[in-house]
């Protein structure tokens, strides 16, 4: 039993190594990327917390949403920071697998309350005499944990999965630790089925989540084309979740073939900001895409600035 455990008790994080002569700016950028992530996220989350008319069901999914983003940076940025400032770049065994976990789960419940918002706004727009009855503020809160607790368990099976393999190598050529990352250092031969079964349902799961995206949004179209009012709610309510579904896509599918079909021509730094991209972008433009587009929030937080 105690061949399958690894005896390395830390990671080497070699990502870093190409930006010894310029770190200095690129942790003041990077910290005031943090920054504008903190505030804008958390000034939407207060927003909608401190309003009772934003107490709807597409305000409480905009809220998780935000959360998740604060969630999500967190196993990031401070990390990522602290390398910045540090002549060494270590993470412990354990601290990489928790690293691991949270910004897996943090990806995989952006896809879910993504589904979960396509969903709400299919049956506004297209169901609206059941809108009410089916998305109750009481059932819109427990569809949101769900949305949190399954795919954090989900990670974690596969996170104990890769616990479990005896590893031949500390040194990750990385940026940050993931799931996939770890399983490459397992010494070969390796037993990594389980991994790949696990793994592998995890993507179905979440490719299905899409299919659920795709298909309510093709009854919207369907709905909004022979209605100008249809129209006008699709433009005020679904552009800005298309907009940061799109934004989440293009970010997801470019660290899917970055770690699929990495290619040795290109830069090692774009490889490096290629598969962080989704802890930058979508962060950043979720609450200001949604903060500018959505009415009722635009005025309150206008409102709010302006009695400061």
């Amino acid at each position: 039993m105690m061949n399958n455990v690894s005896t390395i008790s830390v990671f080497f994080l070699s990502g870093l190594n190409e930006t010894r002569n310029y770190r200095s700016p690129l942790f003041f950028l990077t910290l005031t990327c943090y920054i504008v992530i903190v505030l804008a996220n958390v000034c939407v989350v207060l927003t909608i917390i401190l309003n009772n008319e934003l107490h709807e069901p597409m305000y409480i999914l905009l809220c998780a949403f935000c959360l998740n983003s604060l969630y999500g940076t967190v196993g990031f940025y401070p990390k990522f920071l602290w390398d910045l400032l540090s002549p060494v770049h270590v993470i412990s065994y354990s601290g990489c697998l928790l690293q691991a976990q949270v910004l897996y789960s943090f990806a995989c419940s952006d896809l879910s309350i993504l589904t979960l918002m396509a969903y709400d706004r299919y049956l506004a727009i297209c169901q609206p005499l059941k809108y009410h009855s089916l998305m109750s503020k009481q059932r819109v809160i427990t569809l949101v944990c769900f949305a949190w607790l399954t795919p954090f368990c989900i990670i974690a099976v596969n996170i104990i999965l890769a616990s479990r393999l005896k590893l031949c190598s500390p040194y990750l050529n990385r940026l940050i630790c993931l799931n996939w990352s770890i399983v490459m250092l397992a010494c070969f031969p390796a037993e990594t089925t389980a991994n790949s079964i696990v793994g592998n349902l995890s993507i179905i799961i979440y490719v299905l989540h899409a299919v659920v995206i795709g298909w309510s949004y093709l009854f919207l179209i369907k709905t909004c084309a022979g209605s100008i009012e249809n129209r006008k709610k699709f433009m005020q309510t679904c552009v800005p979740h298309l907009i940061s579904l799109l934004t989440f896509s293009a970010a997801l599918l470019f660290d899917v073939i970055y770690i699929r079909f990495e290619s040795k021509n290109l830069p090692q730094t774009l490889k490096h900001f290629v598969s962080i991209e989704f802890l930058i972008v979508p962060p950043i433009m979720n609450p200001l895409i949604y903060g500018f587009k959505l009415t009722k929030i635009r005025n309150k937080i206008v409102a709010s600035m302006k009695m400061k």
